[in-house]
């Protein structure tokens, strides 16, 4: 085998390794999947211990209707616990009832919001 066949194997063999070192990583973020089944624009995600307390995550422009999202948990919640309050407040100006999630189980098995959720808060 040549040189250049050497250091080619090696540099394929590193992305390799640098491509399953990063889904490894994404496997072991701590995330939640949300799929808006209403007729409004998510326009803000809420989380809370105790349903006074509520912290905003970033959705950025928000979740279109009929959308779903995968959102990762900052590495500061870390030592919160895994149950935790959601609730999501949509375009116009409405929230959701807050709904009670493990955050630790069912990772990929989206929450849920639908029209039937919305209260006047």
């Amino acid at each position: 085998m040549s040189l250049h066949m050497k250091a080619l194997g090696k540099v394929v063999l590193g992305v390799g390794i640098a491509l399953l070192a990063s889904q490894a990583f994404a496997l072991q973020q701590w995330h939640f999947v949300v799929k808006n089944l209403t007729s409004s624009r998510i326009t803000k995600l809420q989380v809370s211990t105790d349903k006074h307390d509520w912290g905003d995550f970033d959705i950025g422009k928000g979740i279109a209707s009929g959308e779903k999202a995968t959102l990762l948990w900052d590495e500061s919640t870390s030592d919160q616990p895994c149950k935790q309050w959601i609730r999501a407040k949509f375009k116009d100006g409405t929230y959701s009832e807050p709904s009670r999630q493990n955050f630790c189980k069912d990772l990929d098995d989206p929450i849920e919001f639908s029209d039937d959720d919305d209260s006047d808060d």
